[in-house]
This record gives C-alpha cells, sequence and structure tokens, in this order.
C-alpha cells in the first residue's frame, strides 16, 4: 500500500479520533505517511481505539478551541500537509448545541489557520474539510455544484457554509504564496466503524446489538449516500494535484451518482438485503422538532474534470462493504486487520 507521494510525508490530521478522521489515519499510516493526530480525547468505543496500535500515527489531545495548545502542537511537528477534519458535524446536536457548532467549526478553523501562518516554512498544501450542506437548499431536487450559493439553515450547515467563506478570505489575505488552500464538499459518508450518534447506519446496528427495535426517521429523505473509501480517495487526489501546483478548482464536490442518491428507508432494506434478514424496525411517526432538509444531491463534474475522480463503490456495494465490516466486529475478528484488508481491496479495485 505504500505510495510514493505520500511516503514519509508529514501530515497533520485534525479530527482523526473521529469515524472519517480514523479512517484517513489508517490509510494514510498504510501509504507511507507520518501522521499527526489531533483531536479530542477519543470516546471509549470509538474506530481509532479499535484500529490500535498505531505504528506511525502520533496522538495530541487537543480542542481546535484552544489557540495555545494548537500552536504547541503543530509547531512541534511542522507539517507538510494537513487535512482538517476536526468538527461538531452532527446536524442534531447543532440544534441543541449551536453555540459551540459555531465555535469549534469556526473558530476552531481560524484558530487552525493562525497556528499554520506562524510556520516557516509553511505547510506545502491545507485541505479543510467541509460538508454537503453548505449550499441554500430549498428543497427542490437541485443537484449543487461549486458555484451555487452557499446557505444553511441549521446550525451545523451555516457553520459549514461560514467556514467556506473563512477559507476563502485567509486564502486570499494571508496563503497568498507557499501553500496551496481548498476546501472539499462531503457528506453522508458511510462505513465500518461508526458509532456516532444520530446517524442511520450507527443507529441499525446499535439495535441489532441491543436486540432493539430500530426508530426510523425521515424515511423519505433523500441523501448522497457514499462510503467512506470513496470519499478519502477524493480528498488524496485533491491534495495530490493541489501539492503539484495544477491549475485546479480551490474548492471540490465529492459524491455519488444520482442513482445512488436514494432514501433512508432504502438504505434500511439494503443492509437488510446484505445481511440477510429482516431489521426489527418502526417508523417513527412523532414530528421531529429539529428540521432537516428532504432532498440533497450534489454535482461532482468538476472532481471528474480536475481529478479524474468519480465514485467506484455504487450503494448498494457500500453498503456490502459497511456490514462486512460490521458483521466481523460483532464476530470479535481483529479490526485492524480486518480494516486493512477492506482498504487494500478498494486500491486494487481503483486501480483497475
Amino acid at each position: 500500500m505504500v505510495d510514493k507521494f505520500w511516503q514519509d510525508k508529514r501530515v497533520l490530521l485534525t479530527g482523526h479520533t473521529g469515524f472519517k478522521g480514523a479512517w484517513a489515519a489508517l490509510w494514510l499510516e498504510a501509504k507511507g505517511a507520518k501522521v499527526a493526530g489531533l483531536a479530542l480525547e477519543p470516546e471509549p468505543r470509538c474506530l481509532y481505539n479499535m484500529l490500535s496500535p498505531w505504528q506511525n500515527v502520533s496522538n495530541y489531545t487537543c480542542d481546535v478551541r484552544n489557540m495555545d495548545q494548537l500552536r504547541s502542537h503543530i509547531s512541534d511537528f511542522s507539517p507538510e500537509i494537513v487535512i482538517h477534519m476536526a468538527a461538531q458535524s452532527l446536524v442534531r446536536r447543532s440544534y441543541r448545541q449551536p453555540r459551540e457548532t459555531f465555535e469549534v467549526n469556526i473558530m476552531g478553523t481560524i484558530n487552525l489557520f493562525h497556528a499554520l501562518l506562524e510556520l516557516a516554512p509553511p505547510p506545502q498544501t491545507i485541505l479543510i474539510i467541509t460538508s454537503d450542506k453548505v449550499y441554500q437548499n430549498n428543497d427542490n431536487c437541485k443537484a449543487f455544484s461549486e458555484e451555487d450559493k452557499l446557505g444553511g439553515d441549521d446550525p451545523y450547515s451555516a457553520s459549514k457554509a461560514c467556514v467556506e467563506l473563512v477559507t476563502h478570505s485567509y486564502g486570499v489575505s494571508f496563503f497568498k504564496a507557499g501553500s496551496q488552500l481548498a476546501t472539499a464538499r462531503a457528506g453522508n459518508v458511510i462505513g465500518g466503524g461508526d458509532w456516532s450518534e444520530d446517524r442511520l447506519i450507527p443507529d441499525v446496528f446499535r439495535s441489532i446489538e441491543r436486540k432493539e427495535k430500530f426508530q426510523l426517521r425521515n424515511p423519505y429523505s433523500t441523501r448522497p449516500w457514499q462510503h467512506v473509501f470513496d470519499v478519502l480517495n477524493g480528498y488524496f487526489s485533491y491534495i495530490e494535484a493541489l501539492s503539484a501546483k495544477q491549475t485546479i478548482p480551490d474548492n471540490l464536490n465529492f459524491g455519488p451518482t444520482e442513482n445512488d442518491c436514494v432514501t433512508t428507508a432504502d438504505i434500511v432494506k439494503m443492509v437488510e438485503a446484505s445481511l440477510g434478514y429482516k431489521i426489527s424496525a418502526e417508523t417513527s411517526l412523532k414530528p421531529e422538532p429539529f428540521k432537516e432538509k428532504q432532498h440533497l444531491f450534489l454535482n461532482t463534474e468538476s472532481a471528474a474534470s480536475a481529478l479524474g475522480w468519480r465514485a467506484k463503490l455504487s450503494v448498494d456495494k457500500a453498503i456490502g462493504l459497511t456490514t462486512d465490516w460490521y458483521r466481523a466486529f460483532l464476530a470479535g475478528k481483529d479490526m485492524r486487520e480486518f480494516s486493512l484488508r477492506q482498504i487494500h481491496c478498494f486500491e486494487e479495485l481503483s486501480h483497475e
């Protein structure tokens, strides 16, 4: 799995103890990178802990709102590449904790920029991970492209749209020379090892593990479901192109084809088909206290044109990989070994 571009690169990865961050850390380590992970203390049950022992990933416990901690850890490591994933990333929690969401997502990013600006030399490439929810969404089934108007009704979406504006401002004002700075927009990422609250796949497997009925909310909401491997593959390809100083957009969407944008009810049926049995579930008829958008699609033609990137995994294959992971976990398998094997199989698919 060692990759010539990534071998021995010093990569700062914020949010490495989260679901997507832990997969990124494992893959970067397999590619030969030297990773400094910077995040809050991991939850007792999380993918990051399940993937230990780590060989080339250093863990720095830090809240991105703490400028002094952030500055100290970053100056010690002096990264060549930065991938900023640390965030409060849950829509429903953002309604309950709006101030925390805005502080972590906006001020955390600003603190990161100021810590990076103090480095000499500055990082070669900085990729800020935002969301597919940064667009002004009127629920008209539009496929959003990068030129569309930013917006956000819920605190999470609004905070990530603000991060887009902040990143543009710092790129134009302060990172004018020496660093390639860009944002990547993706969301509704699925895969093994996600234990986040209020997410469809983790909720399903928690109910299976606990032998409880699964509560299906918003059964007709449509989302751009995609496997974490496709998304990370897009991020890594973007970083490689930026580092080569190719003429390339400074923000890109990463998402599946429109055919793979299906409802939450469809996803549950796919999980049942993959597992081979019916999940004990009931649709919640209670009115949701917090409003979420019904439809969300992304236009990914820019990523295809700039990087030659397209999602390799259809939604049913993404579900298959995901259920395989949870099944292995419930069977007590070595999840580091199993997860590396899944990455290797995806890499082989990518090279076909």
